[in-house]
């Protein structure tokens, strides 16, 4: 079977996975372009030399100046989360697709409010707050969106183009900041400097502003609704086949089943989350995913690469930025192989795992090779070049980050967005999406101090981060089902088989006889119409 083959639980008409889908898929997904890009970016621009003189950051002591370039950052993540919740009301009164052009247009608002031309930081924090609120909405809806609409042989790879389009807009913003600090590249100085990354911000959002013109809603939404001619009418027009077809029929007939399970009323979703055990599991479930994922050191990373790679002894700000711009790469490339292989190939708890293996591994290696380098530097000679523990630790980051992207930076997404029955999909994603910002508003807020307290060089950090990535390891293993290619409507069956390990493959094969028992009734009852009109 190829890499690329769909696991399909029902038979599958060819013209299911058509342009529509997948063009419908892009545009969504585009939205985590700008939210890849507006948090890679800002860490290394509030560095610039040209945005500290500007506010005035130079001329404050150093835990001054890194007391409010953390706010600067983590201000983001706050606004992110007040957004996600936000995004339940929306979600709820005015649909998928509505809540998409809102929240974009809330970020359009607050990313240019960071344009102001005042030397106060009042404007800097507003709109980072305000476009943190965008980006926070953004996060519980698209994933949502995705899962809707995706055919289930291809939801994790659809759902997937969300990871992919983050990674792609932190690629962007890694090397924009690059190019715009090159003093021999660029001919950009001043305020300019900073505000061409700010600006650019505005770029991605517009482009998904636009697009979402020709979005249409989901059906599951529209069924939930009581509008059920707009649905069929819409899922015809995402599966590309006529409403006779027995595939939409059957879809029809399965979306219909399960919105008659969902309580009726705005607080009712919540209320049934947080009285059904079986719920609460998977709520549980879903914000430990991101308490881990963000424990594993990919924010810390992401937000203060400057930093943390000048522990490892490079000195050079053009050494610096350029290794991140490398780390950014990495991202990408192994996010693309994450969406075209590894994800509806292998799986999403197999990934977890093996990435919980290989990131432990890293971060401990990480860990000793810095205390080693650390003990070493404090007895000799300044010196501008890397130790061979400094090159140890560089390599072995990048090998970390080979091992972390294609398995716990996206997957938790994926996971999220399908576990959840239709009734409490609004709920689980909130709660996903609140728990992804408060964790990484902790981090984001709080790695400074980690590093600068944490052993020297920030030495201590490392092995925190890979005892939470072996802890990681057997949450997995015990606790999470694979939801690889399971029907949305079928998740409650999924959760209730043990061993977890085992239940996915135990469910698919329960499916398929009973799809296979159907076709038999089918031809039987055939068979004897037949014969009654002989």
């Amino acid at each position: 079977m190829g890499v690329l083959a769909k696991i399909e639980d029902r038979p599958t008409p060819p013209c299911v996975y058509n342009w529509r889908v997948y063009l419908s898929a892009v545009v969504a997904a585009f939205s985590s372009c700008m939210i890849g890009y507006t948090t890679s970016f800002i860490g290394t621009t509030v560095a610039l030399p040209s945005f500290q003189e500007y506010y005035g950051l130079d001329r404050l002591s150093d835990s001054k100046a890194s007391f409010i370039s953390a706010n600067i950052v983590s201000l983001f993540q706050a606004g992110a989360f007040f957004g996600s919740i936000f995004a339940y009301t929306t979600s709820y009164f005015l649909g998928r697709r509505a809540s998409i052009w809102i929240f974009i247009t809330v970020f359009i608002v607050g990313a240019g409010i960071t344009l102001s031309p005042s030397h106060t930081l009042g404007p800097m924090y507003a709109g980072r707050v305000i476009s943190g609120f965008g980006v926070g909405g953004c996060t519980m809806v698209v994933p949502i969106f995705l899962s809707e609409i995706a055919p289930p042989a291809i939801r994790g790879r659809l759902v997937g183009l969300y990871e992919l389009g983050w990674q792609t807009g932190g690629l962007v913003g890694f090397w924009i900041v690059f190019g715009v600090s090159d003093s021999d590249a660029s001919a950009l100085e001043g305020k300019m400097q900073f505000t061409v990354p700010f600006a650019i911000q505005l770029v991605p959002a517009g482009l998904v502003l636009i697009g979402s013109i020709m979005l249409k809603e989901t059906p599951r939404w529209l069924f939930s609704k009581g509008r059920r001619e707009q649905a069929i009418k819409n899922l015809c027009w995402i599966r590309n086949l006529e409403p006779t077809d027995q595939y939409i029929i059957e879809e029809v007939e399965m979306m219909e089943a399960a919105n008659d399970q969902i309580p009726k009323g705005f607080f009712q979703p919540i209320k049934l989350a947080l009285t059904d055990r079986k719920i609460l599991w998977r709520l549980f479930l879903g914000h430990m995913l991101f308490v881990l994922q963000n424990f594993s050191g990919i924010n810390a990373i992401n937000y203060y690469s400057p930093t943390i790679f000048r522990t490892m002894g490079i000195n050079s700000d053009y050494t610096v930025d350029l290794m991140t711009g490398i780390f950014g790469i990495l991202k990408t490339v192994m996010t693309v192989l994450w969406l075209t292989v590894l994800v509806d190939k292998w799986g999403r708890r197999q990934l977890l795992v093996y990435g919980s293996i290989a990131g432990a591994s890293c971060m401990y290696i990480i860990g000793a090779l810095i205390t080693s380098n650390t003990s070493r530097s404090s007895s000799a000679a300044p010196s501008d070049h890397l130790s061979s523990q400094g090159i140890a630790t560089i390599v072995m980051i990048y090998l970390w980050t080979t091992s972390y992207i294609p398995s716990w930076n996206g997957t938790p997404w994926v996971i999220n967005s399908e576990m959840f029955t239709t009734a409490t999909r609004n709920v689980g994603q909130v709660s996903a999406s609140m728990s992804n910002w408060l964790w990484t508003f902790i981090i984001a807020r709080f790695t400074p101090d980690m590093i600068s307290s944490m052993g020297p060089d920030g030495c201590g950090m490392y092995f925190f981060f890979a005892g939470m990535s072996t802890l990681s390891f057997f949450f997995v293993w015990y606790l999470l089902p694979e939801t690889k290619s399971v029907p949305l409507d079928k998740m409650d069956r999924l959760f209730e088989i043990s061993p977890v390990r085992k239940a996915q493959p135990i469910l698919m094969q329960e499916l398929q006889d009973e799809n296979l028992e159907m076709s038999l009734h089918a031809g039987k009852r055939m068979s004897t119409s037949s014969e009654h009109r002989a």
